[in-house]
Parts: C-alpha cells; sequence; structure tokens
C-alpha cells in the first residue's frame, strides 16, 4: 500500500534565483517519504513583472515586446545553471512556446487598449508553470527516479468566481485530480500554484497569493498527511517582528486561531489557506526555507497546550463611520439597511460596534473607500437625517485595529480587563470595540499613529507580562559593579524557576554609557562599557531602558550623585520605577522631597530604598511597618553607619586611625570618599530620611553634626586628605584612651526622637551596651514605641560592604518583580 501523501508549498522568495531553486531542491530530498506533492508560486518578482507586461500593451507600448525578452534572458540563465542536456532544450523550448502565446494575447490587448481580467489571468498565470517545469527538470538530473515530473493545475483544478472568492468544485476537481494523478505515482510532483481553470475550461486564478490555497486544495485533493508552507520567516509570530521586537515564534496553534491572525494582518499565511485542509484534518507546518533548524509553527485541530492568547496583531490603514441617532432606538430593519447600502457599493466591513441602546452604529472600513461609504450611508438615510431621527454620520480617519486573538480566551475571566488595562496605562484611547461571540478575538480601535505603541503594550501585557524588567543601571563602581555580578549569578535560576527575566540593557557612567540592543552581555560588561560605550546622554538612556516593546522599566541608581537623584521625580512621573541606596533624593531639600512623594502618589512607579538606611536591613520598612499597624515612635536611635562601625570596632589603639580608614575605603567599607562617611554627613542623611518618615520637615543644617575629618583637610582631593589624615593620629588616640580609661567604648551614635529632635556624633557608650556589642561592619538601630517601650525592638546586622549593600537592591530588585506580578 502506498504511503499517503505529504505536500509543501515554495512561495518566490524561495525560488528567487538559482541559489534558491537548489536550495529547495535540497530541502524536498531530504524528505524520504513515497509520495510528495511540491505546489510552487512563480519566481520572485515574476508576476508583477508578467502584470507589467499586460500595463504596457494597454498603453499600447511596444516595450512589453523588449520587457518579455528580458524576462526570457533571465531565465534561460537560471535555466541553464539548474538544467543540462534534454531536460535543458524541454524547458527552453517549452517557455518559447509559451511566449509566443503571451505575445499574442499582448498584442490583442494593445489593438482594444484594454485587458478584460480573463486575460490578465493568463498573462499572470506562466510565472507558475515556468517554475513547475523548471524545478521538476532540477529534481530530475539530481534524482532521476524521484523527479521529473510536474503537473498543471489547470488540468486538475476547477473553481467558480463567486462574491466570496474563488469556490472549488470538490466533485469535478477530485475526479480530475484522479485522472491526472496516477494513484501508483511514487516520487516528486511538482504542482503549479494560483492558476486554476473555470466551469467552461477557461482559465482563471485564485487571487494574489493563492498558491497557499492551491496547496491546501491539493492537500485535501490527495488526502495528504500533512502540509508544510515554506517561507522566509520561522513560522507565525505572535506580532509582527518589525513593529513589536519582543515577537516570537508561535509553536503551535488551532486552526481558527490562525485563521484569526491571518485575517487580523498576520502575512505569513492566507486566511483562505486552511478551509480546505479542515474538513479532513490535515496539519499544517509554517517553516523557514533559510532556517532548517527551526521547527516553525504547527496548525492543527488540537494542539498540546491552550494558551489564554496566541497572538497580537493589526490592520492598518482604516476608518471608522458611526452612524448616530434616536431615532433608530427599537426601529427593526436599521443595521440591515446599513449593510445592504455597503454591499450594493461594495464596501467590505470589517468591525462592528453597536450600542446596546441601539443609539448608534459604528463600522471599520478600509480608508480607501471610507468616504465613498460616507456617501452611501447619507444616501440611505437622507430621509432620516433631514427629519432628525439620525442626528450624524461621522467618519474618523488614519486608524488602526489591533486584536488579541486565542482559543483559550473563553471562559477565562480577566483577558477584556487585561487588554484595555494595558492600552489605558500605555496612554492609548481606545475608539471603538469588538469581540465576536466565540470570544476568540477582541479588538480594538486605535489611532494608527499610535498603533505601534498599542501593538508593543499588549504584546507585552500578554506574552512578556510582569515578568520582564528592562533595567537601567547608574554607577557600576564598587555596589553596582557588585551588583551586575549578582545579577548574571542569579539570571539562568531566575528565568528557569520563577520565569523572571531581568534584562540590563544600559549602564551609566559618569561621562559614558553601554547600551544593549536586547540586553547586556553581564560576564564581559566592563570590557564592553571600556571598548564600547557611548558618551553620556541621560535622555536616550531613558529611552533605551524605557521601550514601548518591554512592559517594565527599573532604573538602579548606586550613585551619590544629587544631579542623578534630580531627575527621579521625572522619570517616576513617566513610569519608570527607581530602586537607589543613594540618599541624596530623600535627604535633599524638602521641596524636593515632596514633589517626588507626589510622584510617587500617582501609582504609576514604584520608588524603592530601604538600602539608603540600612543596606539589606530593614530599618524604613520596619518604621513603615510600626506607623503602618499604629504604633507610635517614641525614639529611635543606633549606629547607622557600616563604615564607622567598622572604624571603631577595629580601632583599639595599636594601629593608626589614619591606616585603618585607608583599610576601609580599599575593603570597598567607606564611600568612595571616605570624608563623606567621617563627616557625619551620612548618618546625618539617614536620620533625616527616618524623620521624613516619621512626617517631619527635617532639612540637614537643621540638627549638629559631629565631624570627624580634621577642618584643614576638608578640601581637597581624596588621596591628599588619606595622606595627611595620620597627622591627626594622637587626637584620635586620646579620645580612645579617655573612654576606655572609664570602661566605655567610643561609638558613633545618631539619636532621633518623636518630635524630630535629631542629633548625631561621637559617644562614649557602656561596656554592656547593644551598641557596645556588635560585630565589624554591623548596624543597629533602637525602636522605642509604645508597643516596645519596657524592651525595645532592635534591628541589627551587616551594614556596609558591597556584597552587603549589592544584596539589599538585589532584593529590592526581586520585591519589584513581585509587586509588578500582583499588580499586573
Amino acid at each position: 500500500m502506498k504511503g499517503r501523501w505529504i505536500f509543501h508549498k515554495f512561495g518566490g522568495s524561495s525560488l528567487a534565483d538559482a541559489d534558491c531553486f537548489r536550495r529547495v531542491a535540497g530541502i524536498l530530498l531530504d524528505y524520504t517519504d513515497e509520495r510528495m506533492g511540491v505546489v510552487v508560486s512563480a519566481m520572485g518578482g515574476m508576476t508583477d513583472a508578467l502584470l507589467r507586461l499586460v500595463i504596457l500593451a494597454e498603453q499600447d507600448c511596444d516595450d512589453f515586446i523588449d520587457e518579455l525578452h528580458g524576462i526570457g534572458e533571465l531565465y534561460t540563465e537560471t535555466a541553464r545553471s539548474l538544467v543540462i542536456g534534454d531536460s535543458l532544450v524541454a524547458v527552453l523550448d517549452g517557455w518559447s512556446q509559451d511566449a509566443e502565446d503571451i505575445t499574442d494575447v499582448l498584442k490583442a490587448i494593445a489593438r482594444v487598449k484594454s485587458a478584460p481580467a480573463r486575460s490578465r489571468d493568463v498573462v499572470a498565470g506562466y510565472g507558475e508553470i515556468w517554475a513547475a517545469r523548471l524545478l521538476a527538470a532540477h529534481l530530475e538530473r539530481l534524482s532521476p527516479e524521484r523527479g521529473g515530473t510536474w503537473f498543471d493545475a489547470r488540468a486538475i483544478l476547477t473553481v467558480r468566481q463567486t462574491e466570496l472568492g474563488p469556490t472549488v468544485q470538490w466533485e469535478t476537481s477530485r475526479s480530475n485530480f484522479n485522472a491526472v494523478v496516477s494513484e501508483h505515482f511514487l516520487g516528486v510532483a511538482v504542482f503549479t500554484g494560483f492558476i486554476a481553470r473555470d466551469d467552461d475550461g477557461l482559465q482563471t486564478t485564485l487571487g494574489r497569493n493563492g498558491s497557499d490555497y492551491s496547496a491546501a486544495i491539493f492537500a485535501a485533493l490527495s488526502g495528504a498527511a500533512e502540509l508544510t508552507l515554506w517561507t522566509n520567516v520561522d513560522g507565525i509570530m505572535s506580532a509582527d517582528p518589525n513593529r513589536v521586537p519582543e515577537a516570537r515564534v508561535i509553536d503551535q496553534l488551532t486552526y481558527s486561531e490562525a485563521m484569526e491572525l491571518a485575517y487580523f494582518g498576520a502575512n505569513v499565511i492566507h486566511p483562505q489557506t486552511l478551509g480546505p485542509v479542515i474538513e479532513h484534518g490535515i496539519p499544517v507546518v509554517v517553516r523557514n526555507s533559510f532556517n532548517l533548524r527551526h521547527p516553525g509553527s504547527r496548525i492543527l485541530a488540537r494542539p498540546e497546550t491552550v494558551d489564554n492568547i496566541k497572538g497580537v496583531t493589526a490592520i492598518a490603514g482604516m476608518a471608522l463611520l458611526n452612524l448616530e441617532g434616536a431615532g433608530m432606538i427599537g426601529v427593526p430593519g436599521t443595521a440591515d439597511r446599513l449593510f445592504a447600502a455597503l454591499k450594493n457599493a461594495g464596501v467590505s466591513v470589517t468591525l462592528i460596534s453597536q450600542a446596546s441602546s441601539e443609539h448608534s452604529i459604528c463600522i471599520a472600513v478600509p480608508q480607501e473607500v471610507a468616504q465613498r461609504a460616507k456617501q452611501v450611508v447619507r444616501d440611505a438615510f437622507a430621509d432620516e437625517l433631514e427629519s432628525g431621527q439620525i442626528q450624524s454620520i461621522e467618519l474618523t480617519d488614519n486608524l488602526s485595529i489591533i486584536a488579541v486573538v486565542g482559543d483559550g480566551m473563553p471562559g477565562t475571566p480577566g483577558i477584556a480587563a487585561r487588554f484595555f488595562g494595558t492600552l489605558g496605562r500605555a496612554g492609548i484611547n481606545i475608539r471603538a470595540i469588538a469581540q465576536g461571540s466565540s470570544e476568540r478575538n477582541i479588538s480594538a480601535v486605535v489611532d494608527s499613529v499610535e498603533s505601534t505603541r498599542a501593538l508593543r503594550a499588549v504584546h507585552s501585557g500578554f506574552y512578556l507580562s510582569a515578568k520582564t524588567i528592562s533595567i537601567g543601571l547608574i554607577g557600576p563602581g564598587t555596589v553596582g559593579g557588585t551588583l551586575l555580578r549578582q545579577i548574571e549569578k542569579q539570571a539562568d535560576r531566575l528565568i528557569t524557576d520563577f520565569n523572571l527575566d531581568l534584562r540590563v540593557r544600559a549602564i551609566a557612567r559618569s561621562k559614558s554609557m553601554l547600551l544593549g540592543e536586547r540586553r547586556i552581555d553581564l560576564a564581559n560588561w566592563q570590557q564592553l562599557l571600556n571598548d564600547s560605550a557611548d558618551d553620556l546622554d541621560f535622555d536616550v538612556f531613558e529611552q533605551w531602558v524605557n521601550p514601548e516593546h518591554l512592559p517594565h522599566a527599573v532604573i538602579i541608581d548606586c550613585t551619590a550623585d544629587a544631579s542623578v537623584a534630580a531627575r527621579y521625580a521625572g522619570w517616576l512621573e513617566r513610569g519608570i520605577h527607581i530602586i537607589t541606596p543613594n540618599k541624596r533624593a530623600c535627604s535633599g531639600p524638602i521641596a524636593a522631597y515632596k514633589e517626588l512623594q507626589s510622584k510617587t502618589a500617582l501609582d504609576r512607579a514604584y520608588f524603592l530604598y530601604e538600602t539608603t538606611v540600612g543596606a539589606a536591613l530593614p530599618i524604613i520598612s520596619t518604621l513603615r511597618d510600626l506607623i503602618d499597624t499604629g504604633d507610635v515612635i517614641r525614639s529611635v536611635q543606633g549606629i547607622f553607619s557600616g563604615t564607622l562601625a567598622y572604624l571603631f570596632n577595629t580601632y583599639d589603639g595599636t594601629t593608626p586611625f589614619s591606616e585603618i580608614v585607608r583599610q576601609a575605603r580599599d575593603s570597598g567599607y567607606t564611600e568612595p570618599d571616605p570624608r563623606d562617611d567621617l563627616s557625619g554627613m551620612d548618618v546625618a542623611r539617614k536620620l533625616v530620611i527616618l524623620a521624613r518618615e516619621l512626617g517631619h520637615e527635617t532639612e540637614i543644617g537643621d540638627f549638629p553634626v559631629q565631624d570627624l575629618v580634621p577642618e584643614a583637610l576638608r578640601d581637597g582631593d581624596i588621596e591628599n586628605f588619606l595622606d595627611h589624615l595620620c597627622d591627626y593620629d594622637d587626637d584620635m588616640k586620646a579620645l580612645y584612651e579617655d573612654a576606655t580609661a572609664i570602661g566605655k567604648k567610643l561609638r558613633y551614635v545618631g539619636r532621633l526622637d518623636a518630635d524630630g529632635n535629631i542629633s548625631v556624633g561621637l559617644e562614649k557608650t557602656d561596656a554592656d551596651h547593644p551598641f557596645s556589642n556588635i560585630n565589624l561592619t554591623d548596624n543597629i538601630v533602637q525602636f522605642k514605641t509604645e508597643r516596645y517601650c519596657d524592651n525595645p525592638l532592635y534591628v541589627q546586622g551587616p551594614g556596609a560592604g558591597p556584597d552587603v549593600t549589592a544584596g539589599g537592591v538585589f532584593g529590592e530588585l526581586l520585591r519589584l518583580s513581585k509587586f509588578l506580578s500582583v499588580g499586573g
């Protein structure tokens, strides 16, 4: 018993030149199926070239003879590189005979200066005949036992032209197929696409892009086991990749999903194609003839998995026609009159939306027929317009339809909410909506200028959801660089275990920036930044971090730069989340702080700054929890600087204080300029941040701060400071000895009371006090509250060091992803 047919279809892009023919032949001969059918389109550009001959003939321009000869020269050159001997003679003789027939048709057209549709069909159809004849001959040369056979579809397919387009006469076509193609055939049979004959035996076509339809028809006639449509893309995409960079190949989809996507502009497959294969349950595979490693998209009745949404697509060039009037309410036949008038005028309606009150009917039509549609409707309802029963017929131009498609949508709550919510968050105005009763498709009409942004927003909302975050990092120094290494180390696990895709797409330092097309290679970011960086431009940086096609963007500021902090409010207003250990924003001028809080209150973006006070310690969150749960804060005090904790834990009077400061800086325990820590301003800023959390409008300068930097060294460069700090080692040693003499220890303490009073300075603490018994870089914070009055609440742990601070920032990033997952 012979095996079932396996059908393939190759389009013009796959048959553009001799190399393409060789590639196609190689693909086919790699298959071992006993019976294969191959449907071919014309060579790339051939159909347009043939139709141009018709246009020239209509203009009575003799150039059509020269252009036909040019087509012949190109075809001959291609044939000579693929076929030899008698086969070549047969191919070229066949072309010469066809050229004579074409010339006769063109001369007839030139005489009357008009080309009937049938004449156009005859001329245009030769492209498929030439491609089929040439591919069959080339296959015979490569594999004489399998190749060499081609069939003219005009001898098999019979169609009847109707209002819905060409309709296959199945009984006649099946009888022809069985008569023309032997049931004992083995090998590779090449069939012409696009062309057919009508009931009178005259040539006709299946319309532009009809070769896909031809392939489906032949697959159905033969009872094929499978049909593969070979294209120049890897499969059916979740969106147009030219407009949505994050579009991906859909592995499997149903016939219905594929037809919906095709109707709404997915150009990979023609909407009619699937009709013939559905009844017979023939799977259709869409593959790339230029990328054989990719398995493509598989279309079948029951995919292995059913997703809520398979694709997001768009139809451009639409207009919206709105018919509105109180006289329409409760009046039967209004819609019938509307659509009958449009039908008689040859206007196709793409989308219909009607208010439940029947007060208005809104339809979307192609832009090129919009004015005609408006006039037709005005004529049809002229009496009602004159009497005032219909108030207006309005036309809105330059629109696009955005649609989401998926068989998993029916019965799944929240799909429409996410669709419309995503468009709303992107600031896109929806002019009309529609959903079929099957719930397989939801459509929205938007302004064409916003269609790409709408596509990207909706695609990210469904395909990427809250699990993909675009990251821009400013300040890849000690902390920032450590954070990048931590993200790199955990990236694969986060994707595998949590489907969390953290994409670092931009890194900026003081004068330069590195931008990654999809993401930056974190294993090599330093080299890339040194070799490929651009000049820093914060506007470009922001646009790169916050592109339209990604759902969420976050900027992580690991600097101590006030000018960077000054940009936070704008970023938040534009929907960019911020994570930072930079204390400048929350401790700067109160007016700027209030503006920052007002932007945060807009709920467009999150502002996470836990690490400004305690690195990875939950100082701010603990304070917020106490306040939010109704506790009353009486005081907050502690050692807020891991740097100063390290210095005074390490200092024992034997090693000079200046040497310990230098060691701390080299180990990353201090700010790049240690004076920022020794001045007490780091602690002061932390106390200001906490005071503002309590509702006080405290400013730097409102309270005393003990500066441990000798006055003579407060200006000048860092190295000069480190080199001359040793001149003051005796002063620090005297303070240490004084404390030791009375059994106490030196600790740099910050205090905040309920009234907002703050003090920051060096204190002598009892040896048994918790502040005196901490590890090297520990912060320790004591909360005295109404609940924790007799037994205060302490939070203690490392408060300095790049690993700890970077880990705290990383933790904030993971918390942000959770917030977005809940909200998205």
